[in-house]
């Protein structure tokens, strides 16, 4: 069985921001593993940090030398400006328990059966902001929902894409592709309106 890269959500309001990107890390300093950037196909260069829990696996596991497909955190202060916080790598060989069968796939057909893509990335959180001019759209995500809400356990992605105004405060799932630095909204589906809470 292959693992997902992207699991399934097990809660409705699960919130998330996590996607699949397929390229070349390099650290700015070979001595210091967690900062660096990713080169993807086209050449686009991301700015990059690798969260600690995922730097055991790349040292031993991984040559930085070849492409791989990271599963990353996306972040931005505006549509133009991603980074990407790598929280693991997603290869089907080395870290997975592959059936015989499958042996022979390439990593793209895999992903394409979990209907999956490079560059794909799974937003889920509360619809806070709706630009219908430069159409763009503003979800904030809560590391935990249960967590007191301090500003450390939430944060804003800005997405490419409209959704109506009258879904504001509403719980969102969003399928997202990255462009270059762009996430491109695909599709959206609203959840549930969310209860404010009284303060």
């Amino acid at each position: 069985m292959i693992k997902n890269p992207i699991q399934e959500v097990t809660n409705k309001l699960q919130y998330r921001a996590i996607g699949i990107v397929k390229g070349i890390y390099k650290p700015h300093n070979i001595d210091q593993l967690n900062r660096g950037t990713l080169t993807d196909k086209e050449g686009k260069i991301i700015e990059t940090v690798i969260l600690g829990k995922a730097i055991p696996l790349i040292k031993k596991y991984i040559n930085l030398e070849k492409i791989h497909f990271w599963i990353v955190y996306p972040r931005n202060k505006n549509v133009n400006n991603l980074h990407l916080q790598v929280a693991g790598i997603w290869d089907p060989y080395k870290l997975n328990q592959v059936d015989n069968n499958n042996s022979e796939k390439d990593p793209n057909e895999l992903l394409e059966e979990l209907n999956l893509n490079n560059n794909y990335f799974s937003i889920r959180g509360e619809l806070v902001y709706v630009n219908t001019q430069k159409k763009e759209i503003v979800i904030k995500i809560c590391s935990s929902p249960l967590s007191k809400r301090s500003k450390y356990s939430t944060f804003k992605i800005i997405i490419e894409g409209e959704i109506s105004l009258q879904f504001l405060n509403n719980f969102v799932s969003l399928d997202v592709i990255r462009e270059g630095s762009i996430l491109r909204m695909v599709k959206y589906e609203v959840i549930e309106k969310i209860k404010s809470e009284k303060v």
